[in-house]
């Protein structure tokens, strides 16, 4: 099923409401940034399928950043991640599609079961969040 139909599937929003519990084994492709991954997901038997994903849960600084401040925490957060993940399987649970297309939004552990948002929030590189509206990661910023 080429990748362009799957994305059009998963952001349906016939399957809005949806939710797949998982875990569905996935290789991460590449990191994109703090808090979204590549991933090539093991969805049925013989099937796979690369998608974005975003760690549930999580706000992390932006690349494209509004403070130098914000750039260095965006690019501590990635490299993070990098070095945790990339090319590596990890586990994808509570998988739900995202307010964004072309991605859905997951609970993503890594290889020993750590569950990737916490370890971001841990290191002080993300935070949780929960849909509203995001805080600013520059001093004195509102």
């Amino acid at each position: 099923m080429p990748l362009v139909l799957i994305g059009a599937i998963f952001n349906s929003a016939v399957w809005a409401a949806e939710r797949l519990e998982g875990p569905i084994p996935a290789q991460v492709v590449r990191v994109v940034d703090g808090d979204t991954l590549m991933v090539r997901a093991h969805i049925w038997l013989g099937q796979e399928v690369e998608t974005l994903v975003r760690l549930e849960g999580t706000d992390t600084p932006e690349l494209k950043a509004r403070c130098e401040q914000e750039r260095e925490k965006a690019l501590a957060a990635r490299d993070f991640l990098v070095a945790r993940v990339d090319g590596k399987q990890v586990q994808l649970h509570d998988i739900l599609t995202d307010k964004y297309g072309g991605r859905v939004r997951a609970q993503v552990l890594d290889e020993s079961g750590a569950d990737l948002s916490v370890e971001l929030i841990k290191q002080g590189l993300a935070r949780r969040y929960d849909g509203g509206q995001r805080q600013s990661w520059c001093t004195g910023a509102e």
